[in-house]
């Protein structure tokens, strides 16, 4: 599956972002963001998505993930001004796909998409953390975005 990598594009097609905070301790001995920090930008951008979104109630229902995958497109410098893109892009039973993007500027203003991602989200109770159906509620907000 190819998928059209121009920030402008994407960002028209993703009803959801957030700004992404890119702090010097994320910064490797190559002077770029560190591959693992990725993983923790696409998760506040996931929980972001879950509350605002959502309005995603954890404490009674909650959302672990099941498969994620990372493509790296470009690395991120300290100085890039970067935001987070979420949308979702499947609805199971008890899973959701949520399809995420790491877009923006470098320090020169070019624009660029630095990463993109594909989350299986399983909805669980918080009593048992068995997978339970995705709530009718937070499925409806889903399937809306």
């Amino acid at each position: 599956m190819k998928t059209d990598l121009n920030p402008e594009k994407l960002k028209k097609s993703f009803p959801f972002s957030t700004a992404v905070q890119i702090r010097f301790s994320d910064i490797d001995g190559y002077l770029h963001v560190n591959n693992g920090v990725y993983f923790s930008y696409f998760e506040h951008a996931r929980a972001v998505f879950l509350y605002e979104v959502c309005d995603w109630n954890v404490m009674t229902i909650g959302t672990v993930v099941g498969r994620i995958e990372i493509d790296y497109i470009r690395p991120i410098h300290l100085q890039d001004e970067v935001e987070a893109l979420v949308k979702c892009s499947r609805l199971g039973n008890s899973s959701f796909d949520l399809e995420q993007y790491l877009i923006g500027k470098d320090k020169d203003g070019g624009e660029h998409v630095f990463a993109k991602c594909r989350c299986v989200m399983v909805a669980v109770d918080m009593q048992t953390m068995r997978p339970v159906p995705v709530p009718e509620e937070y499925r409806l907000k889903l399937a809306s975005v």
